[in-house]
């Protein structure tokens, strides 16, 4: 797999800055049913290849959420504790069968436990990527193995042009208003960008590499639009805008078949802890 250049060079502000947006970055709790019912999983071969790097089972979810990457972890024979800031997205993961602390990571007191694995699907960008990168170093042992993954989904090219124009009229300044493919994987390298930068400016990691897994999945109207306000742009929206958003994007499925296909590129940036 590619190493991220190692010549980059790492900027002190970026632009975007999610982990700022505490509001946001809670909000998703206020359906965790909805979220782990309807929020895509990862590749098995992603949480194979990272229990096989792995120098030991005993795990760390950082921003677990409702536990949909734990319980994978779990399933792979791990021992998985989970952190998470929101306790309405913790309390549903601990349902399940995790153990869960609530707490934002860089606030979560390991109380000197270590870890042979820490993994963060779908959060990091909730984490100031240096203090963040610096609390991993100090709870991974030694040749641990840090992981973080994003999905990015493209939908087919004729709704991805419909949901921008519908995103460009309603909701003007939202991200998700991206029109191509190729601007949807710019905004997650991005953000990996900037996860490799923290890492770097933390010390105590190996350069940092890239994986990338392809799949795809077809989602049929109602099923697309169950998901919809579980995503952070979403979630805080009013019911009335977001009632409004709907309609026009069920339209728009409608008028394409009725059926919204997806592919999914999970994007993984991945490290080991250097020997002190």
């Amino acid at each position: 797999m590619p190493t991220i250049p190692s010549g980059h060079t790492p900027r002190s502000e970026p632009p975007i800055q999610p982990h700022r947006h505490r509001e946001t970055a809670e909000s998703f709790g206020v359906d965790a049913e909805r979220y782990d019912r309807t929020r895509p999983r990862y590749p098995q071969a992603l949480v194979d290849r990272i229990v096989a790097a792995a120098p030991g089972p005993d795990v760390l979810d950082v921003g677990c959420g409702t536990g949909i990457v734990g319980r994978r972890f779990r399933a792979a024979g791990c021992t998985v504790l989970g952190v998470d800031p929101d306790p309405r997205m913790a309390d549903w993961a601990h349902g399940r069968g995790l153990d869960v602390e609530v707490a934002t990571f860089e606030d979560w007191d390991p109380a000197g436990r270590t870890f042979d694995a820490l993994v963060c699907g779908q959060a990091w960008h909730w984490v100031d990527p240096v203090a963040g990168a610096a609390k991993a170093a100090r709870v991974l042992r030694p040749d641990g193995r840090l992981a973080l993954f994003w999905n990015a989904a493209c939908p087919e090219p004729e709704l991805a042009a419909s949901f921008a124009e519908i995103h460009h009229r309603l909701l003007p300044d939202s991200p998700a208003a991206l029109p191509t493919p190729a601007d949807i994987d710019r905004a997650y390298t991005t953000m990996c960008t900037h996860a490799a930068d923290g890492l770097r400016a933390a010390g105590g990691f190996a350069e940092p590499e890239q994986w990338r897994l392809d799949w795809r999945h077809v989602y049929t109207r109602d099923e697309w639009l169950d998901q919809v306000p579980t995503i952070g742009v979403y979630t805080r929206l009013a019911p009335d805008v977001s009632a409004e958003l709907l309609t026009a994007l069920g339209t728009a499925i409608d008028a394409a078949g009725g059926n919204v296909p997806v592919d999914y590129a999970t994007l993984t940036l991945t490290t080991t802890r250097e020997p002190a």
